[in-house]
């Protein structure tokens, strides 16, 4: 008991973002079974845990900046560059061919507290890749997996690059509700608006997420890279402005069956538990 109240009140850092969990989503929007979790993933509340053992940049901290982002960087950290790379009781999200997923993630500010990074798109967008797709739905992720051979590479036909993926979905990276609380004029809006029951894990917070709909042509574990693209503006600094992304990679284990029903949303849920109707429309 004394670890989930920790973890309702534990302030946030201020920090860049990762997907936290996935989770399905019934048809009704309702968030459904055991959560999942990215490769790599640790617990809050670890003693070891910092940001930093979570978050992937690209280009890395320390590079000359004239270099950007080299062919050779990864698209997945050191710590989530091969299937199976989990922790045991973290484990990865257990789907079905079709379901709906949400990948939820702190915003840490960046969408509330706008004025703190002024040199930054106020609406950045993030792209979320499967590695298989129809008819090379048997090929495996690779670990030599590189980001710039694989975003805004691989396109929605499964025809981009090496073809051993498919973009899935684009999405902003501001949901729309999603928020972290703080005095800011968003943060104070949502709150009105989007009020919740404070509730473990995200406490009095909304995470904000990416719904998409899976594949129905998949199996065995599935692998996604979720790359947000968060890049700052032309300066007086930086005239011609500069890239900066930020990765996270997973696997869904894929179980036999594909649902059947009608996707029908059912109105005012809890928003500890909800996807958005307008991000699984989108599918």
């Amino acid at each position: 008991m004394l670890v989930k109240s920790l973890f309702l009140v534990l302030p946030l850092a201020i920090a860049h973002s990762w997907v936290e969990r996935v989770r399905r989503l019934g048809l009704n929007r309702t968030m459904i079974g055991d959560p999942g979790f990215i490769r790599g993933a640790m617990f809050r509340l670890d003693p070891v845990f910092n940001d930093l053992k979570q978050q992937y940049l690209l280009p890395p901290p320390g590079r000359d900046a004239s270099l950007g982002i080299l062919p050779s960087d990864p698209i997945c950290r050191d710590s989530q560059q091969t299937v199976g790379q989990f922790n045991a009781s973290l484990p990865p999200l257990q789907a079905s061919p079709g379901d709906f997923i949400a990948l939820q993630y702190q915003e840490n500010g960046h969408i509330t507290l706008p004025e703190n990074t002024p040199h930054k798109l106020r609406n950045s967008t993030v792209f979320i890749y499967g590695t298989c797709c129809g008819r090379v739905c048997t090929s495996s992720p690779s670990k030599d997996d590189r980001l710039l051979s694989t975003h805004r590479v691989w396109n929605a036909c499964g025809t981009g690059g090496d073809q051993r993926g498919v973009l899935l979905a684009t999405r902003s990276f501001d949901d729309g509700q999603c928020y972290q609380i703080n005095n800011g004029s968003i943060s104070s809006a949502r709150q009105k608006i989007y009020s919740k029951v404070l509730m473990n894990p995200q406490g009095v917070d909304i995470w904000c997420q990416n719904d998409l709909r899976l594949p129905t042509d998949i199996h065995d574990n599935y692998t996604l890279y979720w790359v947000w693209e968060w890049p700052t503006i032309p300066t007086g600094m930086v005239p011609q402005g500069r890239m900066e992304v930020y990765t996270t990679c997973m696997d869904i284990q894929i179980q036999p069956g594909i649902p059947n029903g009608i996707v029908i949303f059912e109105k005012n849920q809890d928003l500890n538990f909800a996807g958005i109707e307008e991000q699984m429309l989108a599918n």
